[in-house]
């Protein structure tokens, strides 16, 4: 799985415990063109990720997008996803890329950090995120990104950069433009009134900035 794929919008989802809701507002983003989703669920038991898991990679396999599992290695191994993205209190970088292959996704929180950034791609990683861009509800006491940062990270690295933090459809454009190839967002999409039209303004932003 080429980490090329890594580009244009990334939608997270929100802590939604009603299985059918979840994967009602997931089918809108992905008919409204997102390829990519990552599924993160905090609040649920071991028994309900798993479920909802199984059920987003078959409603993501349908729309030719991957999965991207949050935190739990173990079940991006169970379901066959396509990846895993862990943060610095997870399991690191080159044991999830031993334990996946090397024809999965492994992403990571590199935060506002680039010597980690750095280190992550040493170890394999396909993908880094910074964050938080603007204030985030998912992330309220997330750690603050400047722009210059991606300038900086752009030179340094050769694997797509991922933009997350309190992105929105007035403020992304300064994100994708500072070199980001993809832009996590979660409120944003899963909120929207009309998450479908939402996400399709999420694509086309790309298609214009890129």
């Amino acid at each position: 799985m080429s980490s090329l794929k890594i580009s244009g919008p990334y939608a997270i989802t929100p802590d939604l415990n009603q299985t059918n809701d979840l994967l009602n507002k997931t089918r809108q983003v992905l008919e409204g063109g997102v390829k990519l989703v990552q599924y993160r669920n905090k609040s649920a038991n071991e028994s309900l990720r798993r479920e909802q898991a199984k059920l987003l990679l078959s409603l993501c396999r349908e729309h030719n997008a991957l999965l991207i599992i949050n935190d739990h290695l173990e079940i991006a191994i169970e379901i066959d996803a396509d990846g895993v993205h862990v943060g610095k209190n997870d399991v690191s970088v080159s044991a999830a890329k031993n334990q996946l292959g090397q024809n999965k996704i492994v992403g990571t929180s590199c935060y506002n950090q680039l010597d980690l950034a750095m280190q992550a791609q040493k170890d394999g990683a396909d993908y880094i995120a910074f964050g938080a861009f603007f204030s985030s509800l998912t992330k309220p006491n997330a750690v603050s990104v400047s722009i210059s940062l991606v300038n900086q990270a752009q030179k340094a690295l050769s694997i797509p950069i991922v933009g997350i933090g309190g992105i929105q459809l007035t403020n992304a454009r300064t994100v994708i433009q500072s070199g980001c190839a993809a832009i996590a967002v979660c409120h944003d999409l899963f909120q929207a009134e009309n998450i479908k039209a939402t996400a399709e303004h999420y694509v086309q932003l790309f298609a214009e900035t890129m």
